[in-house]
């Protein structure tokens, strides 16, 4: 009887989900795949070998990528970061002021809901008012990567009309906004200039 054998690559999906794809330039479903190489008999795989490492495929253009290619968040998960740090500098700022003023609240609220966070209101400022500056500052710096120059601008001067809503800013409101700015990686600088260009404005 003549046996056939030779090398086979056998693949299987271990993992499924969505991520922004390269080639599309958008969310994509995804299956991560992973490799092995396999001696086979009349072409079916019997002995495995040696591994050949993963790769992930995107679903809509058949394209593969490198594993790295997930650390890419997705628009889905843009949107929440930038209204999570949206929730964390309005809390940092009303405390670094006077968190029970009426304007100053409204004004929050109105600019957290437009970062995406349609059910914010004064039960979810007071629970945001109450969470650790660590939390809070981290959920600001987490944005910082999602935001390009212009947003990052756009980004602190909310947050100063937040601050101007109860009044002129406080000497406790300017270094809470400076360190905002820090976190998005701004110079002093250039926050001073969006603050006073933002407070102008306001007049």
């Amino acid at each position: 009887m003549l046996l056939v054998f030779g090398l086979t690559a056998v693949f299987r999906t271990v993992s499924e989900g969505t991520f922004h794809c390269p080639r599309c330039g958008g969310d994509r479903a995804y299956r991560r795949r992973a490799g092995r190489r396999w001696i086979s008999v009349f072409f079916v795989p019997v002995v495995p070998l040696w591994r050949l490492g993963e790769a992930v495929v995107c679903r809509t253009c058949r394209v593969r990528f490198p594993p790295s290619a997930l650390r890419t968040p997705t628009a889905l998960e843009m949107v929440e970061a930038l209204a999570a740090a949206m929730r964390a500098a309005a809390a940092l700022v009303l405390r670094s002021g006077d968190p029970a003023d009426a304007a100053a609240r409204a004004r929050a609220a109105v600019t957290v809901t437009g970062y995406g966070e349609p059910e914010y209101d004064g039960d979810a400022i007071d629970a945001d008012l109450t969470l650790p500056r660590p939390f809070l500052e981290r959920e600001v710096a987490e944005a910082e990567p999602h935001l390009a120059v212009e947003a990052k601008e756009w980004f602190l001067a909310q947050a100063v009309r937040i601050g101007l809503a109860d009044g002129p800013l406080g000497e406790g409101e300017r270094r809470e906004l400076h360190g905002i700015a820090d976190l998005l990686g701004m110079s002093r600088a250039y926050a001073l200039g969006v603050i006073v260009t933002t407070e102008g404005a306001s007049r």
